[in-house]
């Protein structure tokens, strides 16, 4: 498949983009982004400067990724979700730091879920929808509620195999 780049999407010159990506309606993939081969970006999507996508990754309608954010293989962000990038918002502030986020190969991310900056999610994880993720979540665990918790353990298909 060829990489398509809808008319209306706003991609910089500086930004990386894989072969065979999908960039749809009003995206915005900013400077020194990379994204990776065979991904989607769908209607809305944000991609801040920096964030680094991997391969075979699939973003949802209105999500945005935050300068900070890494995104491994085959992720999938379901719509709406959210992420930050300092733990201490300011409109100005001259202490402002970015704080990484790192989301593992393979990591499911629901509807509306809200990962807060400076955590880890690990490999093949899900993340419940509407969850508000605080804490790093462990591969192969389903988190759930506000704020997240650990529910069960599952497999790289996101099948059950052991309530927490």
């Amino acid at each position: 498949m060829e990489t398509f780049i809808h008319p209306s999407a706003n991609v910089s010159l500086d930004a990386t983009v894989g072969e065979g990506t999908q960039i749809w309606i009003n995206t915005q993939v900013r400077e020194q982004a990379i994204v990776g081969d065979g991904c989607i970006l769908s209607k809305d999507v944000y991609i801040d400067k920096n964030v680094i996508i991997g391969n075979r990754c699939k973003i949802q309608n209105s999500v945005s990724l935050y300068d900070g954010v890494v995104i491994g293989n085959d992720v999938f962000i379901g719509p709406n979700a959210a992420f930050s990038n300092d733990k201490v918002p300011r409109a100005f502030s001259r202490d402002w730091k970015i704080s990484k986020t790192i989301i593992g190969n393979g990591v499911s991310i629901g509807v509306n879920a809200t990962i807060v900056c400076g955590i880890t999610i690990g490999e093949y994880a899900m993340v419940g929808a509407g969850s508000v993720v605080t804490k790093d979540v462990p591969p192969f665990t389903l988190v759930v509620g506000n704020p997240a918790k650990p529910y069960a353990i599952i497999d790289k298909d996101g099948i059950k195999r052991s309530i927490l």
